[in-house]
């Protein structure tokens, strides 16, 4: 095996979890997201002699992920698909007859945000990616992505019709 072999498998190891479950509440779809990861490492294993530090490997596949996802999304409005025609509770795996009813509340506080808000907060939650991190995927400023996190919580607060005191938001592991 190739030094090359050797470092993308590491890669493959370490991160392929961690991108498909941020694929998956992207998309809100696991065979979207299987896919999306997959073309990720496609697209990785041909640029790895790009990557030249490799602290930065997490950040770099995610920014990977991020670029196949738009060109999903560009793709499927080209063919006239539009999010109105898809289920979200069924893409999700919802089922209400489970009684997941803080899943399809948190679900909807989610959906009900702009983007721009909800992909940093879901990166920093999901996949505990620091400030940093977002920074450099998202190509933003460390200021903007933190002013992002900022107003995502207040939203999601409000959305979730609590106060600073009774609902917490904060990143995985916190």
């Amino acid at each position: 095996m190739t030094a090359r072999q050797t470092q993308f498998e590491a890669l493959v190891n370490a991160y392929s979890t961690d991108l498909f479950r941020y694929a998956v509440w992207l998309v809100r779809d696991s065979q979207l997201a299987e896919d999306l990861v997959q073309e990720t490492f496609m697209r990785a294993w041909k640029a790895i002699d790009s990557l030249r530090d490799p602290a930065l490997a997490k950040t770099w596949l995610i920014t990977i992920l991020r670029r196949e996802r738009a060109r999903v999304y560009e793709k499927n409005q080209a063919e006239g698909n539009t999010v109105g025609d898809i289920d979200l509770d069924d893409l999700a795996g919802f089922d209400a007859g489970h009684g997941k009813t803080e899943h399809f509340v948190l679900r909807r506080a989610l959906d009900a945000l702009p983007e721009d808000y909800r992909e940093p907060l879901l990166m920093q939650i999901i996949g505990g990616y620091s400030c940093e991190e977002i920074a450099v995927a998202m190509d933003l400023q460390l200021g903007a992505v933190m002013t992002r996190l900022s107003r995502a919580r207040q939203k999601m607060v409000r959305l979730l019709g609590g106060d600073d005191k009774t609902v917490r938001i904060s990143k995985a592991g916190a």
